[in-house]
């Protein structure tokens, strides 16, 4: 999709809402200042969707459906979990039968309770949408899963698994047991109700008897726009409250404009470069050194992030609890990558094609600066831009090195989605079944400090010899007018927990 220019999204924006009901005359009229968040985030309209289980690949979608739904948890300070429809979680002493007690307060928005059996059927239904959610609860034999009495689930895990509040995280959406349409929102229990709009231009009325603290704003519009320039125009224009994941350069912009502020979540967004470990010539560890050596890490991080994030030292996940400590950092060495080139064969030099996209701000600024990079150790390298639209299905998990994308999820869920040898997409080939075993090993420890060292031990293995180069870590920067108060700052999917956001 083609970025819209500033004034034509102003316009749009404007009838969207107005289609929507929400324009002159609506809850976003000059009489109900202080009533109504108006919020874009980042969304292909045309791939907006009303499915909670399935895949979720925009965040419009994944911030509606944490307002319409209870989930089980969500992500707390520190690597913490925070309970959220459970009020907690008890393992047995093997730590494969988990019981989660569930809070007795909790009601659909049509007045119906909601039940152990509710949240066992939305536990299934994610479990068996696995192809596309990316084995979201693949942890689970929910064959052996049982409901125990209306408040009371237990669940049982097909090998001991430490960790199984944080897999219930998030996107556990409950829904009431048996719903099968969800060609339209479907009655959820969570701070806020569907009052009007669709998947793309979304209208929710606060759900005043839901069981938690009353959100302080009565009613938010959610709009999915994929050109983060168009996000940033809408709050700069005054068409919107918040614009979720814009440019380091809007926000270098906006500084000293008092009618805005800058929401920074620190160091959560990496674009990192793939290398398949079972393709030439990548398959020669000499060479996946060899490109880790020749990044200048501090280049990319201040021309791709302006300088908004921290330098990059080949670990995927730095702000886990996990991520080990006093790992060195891998400095620049044009000497000893060329040296390593030599030995793998290629002291004539190596021709690669790096393949990169504009989905989020930088990528292919990124991937044009190091392939200059790669130029001074004798690696002549390619940059292929491909479309947005059709990169993740095309490219990602499929070519032989092209431009990543993570987002602030544990390492858990990383090892789950793309590390470990049946994962679901293996991108870099990193199948090593003693690392595996190794992996399997330390979720059955009981001990969380512990445990974090032996995950910090494999990620620091994943660092030496994996496919990554993690060449930074990028703030996540959301804008929002100078009112708005209470934003979520945490990574991954702590940022679309917005119902304690405050107008004025």
């Amino acid at each position: 999709m083609k970025p819209l220019h500033a004034g034509a999204f102003t316009l749009a924006l404007a009838a969207a809402l107005t289609a929507a009901g929400c324009g002159d005359g609506g809850s976003s009229g000059a009489g109900h200042a202080g009533t109504t968040l108006r919020y874009v985030a980042v969304g292909a309209p045309a791939t907006a969707l009303n499915d909670p289980h399935g895949g979720i690949g925009n965040q419009s979608d994944l911030t509606r459906f944490a307002l319409l739904y209870d989930v089980l948890a969500k992500p707390g300070p520190n690597g913490t979990t925070e309970p959220r429809l459970a009020t907690a979680f008890e393992p047995d002493a093997r730590l494969t039968t988990w019981t989660v007690r569930l809070r007795a307060n909790a009601a659909f928005t049509d007045g119906r309770p909601v039940r152990a059996a509710d949240v066992l059927f939305s536990l299934r239904r994610i479990h068996q949408k696995a192809a596309e959610n990316f084995g979201r609860l693949q942890m689970f034999d929910m064959a052996k899963a049982r409901v125990l009495d209306d408040h009371t689930v237990t669940l049982v895990t097909t090998k001991p698994y430490a960790e199984v509040p944080r897999a219930l995280e998030s996107v556990t959406f409950v829904v009431p047991e048996g719903t099968t349409a969800f060609g339209k929102p479907v009655v959820g229990s969570g701070p806020y109700k569907m009052a009007g709009g669709n998947a793309q231009n979304a209208v929710l009325e606060r759900n005043d008897k839901w069981w938690g603290p009353q959100p302080p704003t009565r009613r938010i519009e959610i709009r999915a726009v994929p050109d983060p320039q168009a996000r940033a125009q809408a709050v700069l224009s005054g068409q919107a409250d918040v614009a979720g994941s814009v440019n380091p350069a809007t926000v270098r912009q906006a500084a000293g404009n008092r009618s805005v502020k800058v929401v920074h979540r620190p160091a959560v967004t990496m674009y990192p470069f793939v290398m398949r470990l079972d393709r030439e010539p990548f398959d020669d560890p000499r060479v996946r050194e060899a490109v880790k050596l020749a990044a200048d890490r501090k280049e990319l991080l201040d021309k791709v992030f302006l300088g908004y994030g921290k330098v990059g030292n080949d670990l995927l996940t730095p702000a886990d609890p996990s991520s080990p400590a006093g790992v060195p950092e891998r400095a620049r060495d044009i000497a000893r990558a060329k040296e390593l080139l030599g030995q793998a064969g290629h002291g004539d030099g190596l021709n690669l094609t790096l393949s990169t996209t504009t989905s989020y701000p930088g990528m292919d600024t990124a991937a044009t600066l190091f392939a200059r990079q790669l130029g001074e150790a004798g690696i002549k390298v390619r940059v292929k831009t491909e479309p947005p639209d059709t990169y993740w299905t095309k490219v990602f998990a499929k070519k032989d090195f092209y431009t990543g994308f993570f987002g602030g999820i544990p390492f858990t869920d990383v090892a789950r989605v793309s590390l470990l040898g049946d994962a679901p997409t293996n991108e870099t080939a990193w199948r090593k079944p003693d690392w595996d075993a190794a992996y399997e090993k330390a979720m059955a420890v009981k001990d969380d400090g512990r445990r974090q060292r032996e995950l910090g031990a494999l990620q620091r293995r994943l660092r030496d010899e994996g496919g990554y180069v993690v060449w930074g870590v990028g703030d996540g920067l959301d804008l929002a007018a100078s009112k708005v108060s209470g934003l979520p700052s945490g990574p991954g999917f702590d940022s679309v927990f917005i119902e304690r956001v405050r107008l004025g």
